[in-house]
């Protein structure tokens, strides 16, 4: 269906650039809301596009196609940053409703755009820093010490995009390509952590906002691979203020919809903000089973400008662990071992083809002993991937 069968009632189309997990995931939630979803779907076996019927095949970079869709919807959202400003620009010129809006989403589509926002707000963030050439890469290594992060301000995710370097040799290619095409490369002081931490919340068009509770990312390899919800042990007066940041962010920045802000905790209770996604997020699926309202209901909320929901978790602890692919490709039989060892685990699969390193599903378990959480999250998580077999 390339038209979307509107509900009776004077129920909403919600519109999704992008056909990905995460538009994916929005489609339970907006059955139970009544709501009618499109997506626009890079492919017709995209993973929203196998569990959404109305999904038209289209690139999220062709005008026409994205404004054609658009036609069909009350409200445009997005399965991803990378929605070129030219299109965002002829959705906007055709009054097209957006959430997030283009005015916010530069400053998740563009890490240097974002870096100087948040430090003109006073937001802490590590010590940073344009380059162009050489030299600029050398003079910043000697000013805050080798090595560096250097980052490509656009495109990057999960390590992609990401160098740490202790000369300005290493970065050869990638000024030569940044000369090329006229556009800097964002360099980073590379801080002490002492672990990565993230904050969720949502922001509606009228202003309400609302939070979860600040988590723990785990990953490896510079892939997100657990979340633990709450972050353990970790200080309520730095717990506060990172959601009060958070929460100053989305409301100076506009955003409307979901926003992550992924931080790194420092020694002596101090935090950096490291990135920022204006989508549901990686950090926020544990909610999907741990919380009164998930992020994806949440997300539909805001971006029609319904009264938020609760944020609160319903457990004591939950535990999220990422299934990534490998040399396993047939995944559903591993269902019936999961399910009988486990009763409590909750296992989604993405309906993406298996390929290593790819996140193809997680698992979320929720109690009252995090050791046990994590030790049965990760034993769903590696027999779904094949990893383990017993």
């Amino acid at each position: 269906m390339t038209v979307p069968q509107r509900a009776p009632g004077g129920f909403p189309v919600v519109g999704i650039v992008g056909a990905g997990q995460l538009a994916r995931m929005c489609a339970g939630p907006a059955a139970e809301l009544g709501l009618t979803l499109s997506v626009l779907a890079e492919a017709s076996d995209a993973s929203a596009a196998l569990v959404i019927p109305s999904a038209p095949v289209g690139a999220h970079s062709d005008v026409e196609a994205v404004l054609a869709f658009a036609r069909e919807c009350d409200v445009v959202t997005f399965d991803h940053e990378q929605v070129p400003a030219d299109v965002l620009a002829a959705l906007a010129q055709a009054g097209v409703a957006m959430h997030p809006t283009p005015e916010a989403l530069v400053f998740a589509q563009d890490k240097l755009a974002m870096r100087k926002r948040l430090t003109a707000l006073a937001i802490p963030c590590p010590r940073w820093v344009s380059a162009r050439t050489p030299a600029d890469v050398d003079a910043f290594g000697e000013d805050v010490g080798w090595p560096v992060v250097a980052k490509t301000p656009r495109g990057g995710y999960d390590g992609k995009g990401v160098r740490v370097v202790g000369s300005s040799a290493e970065l050869a290619d990638w000024l030569k390509r940044a000369a090329a095409e006229d556009s800097p490369l964002l360099l980073e002081e590379k801080v002490p952590f002492t672990r990565e931490l993230a904050v969720l919340l949502a922001r509606s068009p009228s202003g309400q906002a609302a939070a979860w509770p600040v988590v723990e990312t785990v990953q490896t390899d510079s892939i997100c691979t657990e979340v633990i919800a709450p972050a353990a042990d970790l200080d309520p007066d730095l717990a506060a203020r990172v959601t009060e940041a958070g929460l100053r962010i989305a409301g100076e920045l506009g955003v409307t919809g979901v926003l992550a802000v992924e931080l790194f905790e420092l020694p002596g209770g101090e935090f950096v903000v490291n990135e920022l996604a204006m989508r549901p997020h990686n950090s926020g699926h544990w909610s999907m089973d741990g919380a009164v309202t998930g992020q994806f209901e949440q997300h539909l909320r805001a971006v029609l400008d319904l009264p938020l929901g609760s944020p609160r978790p319903r457990h004591r602890w939950t535990v999220m662990g990422n299934i990534l692919g490998g040399e396993h490709h047939d995944l559903f039989p591993a269902y019936r071992h999961v399910m009988a060892r486990d009763p409590e685990i909750k296992a989604h699969l993405y309906g993406k083809g298996v390929r290593p390193g790819r996140k193809i599903g997680h698992v979320n378990v929720s109690g009252e002993d995090l050791a046990d959480l994590r030790e049965r999250a990760r034993h769903a998580a590696d027999y779904i991937e094949g990893v383990i077999l017993e």
